[in-house]
């Protein structure tokens, strides 16, 4: 895997980052993502500095994440029991025969 520095801009600072080269695309999304969220926030509400844009960004993508991993552990979970069943029918099957 190839590293790379890049630099990229989150509410006006600059931040140096190392990463793979595989993930720069994803990193530049998420990156504008955030500084899009951001700017919505400012134009909504009311704040002190940017530091509240960043708190309040980060609890909405943390919810966002918490949300995803319960609803991809029940998914999981689901799929589970299906193969579970399907391993029980198929062994029945075999024994029988």
């Amino acid at each position: 895997m190839t590293s790379l520095s890049i630099t990229v801009n989150i509410a006006d600072r600059p931040y140096r980052l190392k990463i793979d080269a595989s993930e720069e695309e994803t990193v530049r999304n998420a990156v504008k993502s955030i500084n899009e969220k951001i700017k919505a926030y400012a134009s909504t509400y009311a704040y002190k500095d940017k530091q509240d844009l960043l708190a309040m960004v980060a609890l909405q993508f943390s919810t966002y994440a918490v949300n995803y991993e319960a609803t991809a552990k029940a998914n999981d979970d689901q799929i589970i029991g299906k193969l579970t069943d399907l391993d029980t029918i198929l062994t029945d099957c075999l024994n029988k025969a």
